[in-house]
């Protein structure tokens, strides 16, 4: 699986944000890959779905508090993700 990585919708971001799109598109897309690797390691047979919750748990815990509550990633792209996990294991 190739390393997640977040996009950002310039059309959704407000005038700072646009500014800070590269280094904000690292910040989380670094937060994700961490979190996939960590719930990569740590899979015990749990579904898709939760999965997917510990995922977007992780990645966020690994965010700035201000960063990680405006962080809503696509939920289909996220249990993506989810799913190449959980058919690794098996």
């Amino acid at each position: 699986m190739a390393e997640p990585h977040i996009t950002l919708d310039p059309q959704t971001l407000n005038p700072v944000e646009q500014k800070l799109r590269g280094p904000l598109e690292d910040q989380l897309s670094s937060a994700l890959q961490a979190a996939t690797a960590k719930v990569e390691q740590h899979y015990a047979g749990e579904s898709v779905e939760q999965v997917t919750v510990m995922l977007l748990e992780q990645a966020k815990a690994g965010l700035h508090p201000d960063i990680a509550a405006g962080f809503n990633p696509d939920h289909e792209q996220l249990r993506h993700v989810a799913e190449v996990i959980v058919t690794r294991a098996r």
